[in-house]
């Protein structure tokens, strides 16, 4: 059996964006603000990852890139 990968089916909407810049650097941002930055062989493997995907499979692929950096238990500014 497969294991679910988007239990709470975020990666629907598009939140994550991503921008390469001339000198083949990536930026990742989450709803608008950049989470993650990368360079080398790492902004290299991810270009050629999402060069054919698109949609949930693009979503997901920026998500793994970004990391643990969100763990839902953020409390919202109040």
């Amino acid at each position: 059996m497969e294991k679910p990968i988007d239990k709470r089916n975020i990666l629907d909407e598009e939140i994550f964006t991503y921008r390469i810049t001339k000198d083949k650097k990536v930026f990742i941002s989450y709803e608008g603000k950049q989470v993650t930055a990368l360079s080398g062989s790492k902004a290299g493997k991810f270009i050629s990852d999402i060069a054919g995907a698109n949609g949930k499979e693009a979503q997901l692929i920026m998500a793994k890139a970004t990391g643990n950096f969100k763990r839902g238990n953020e409390r919202p500014f109040k």
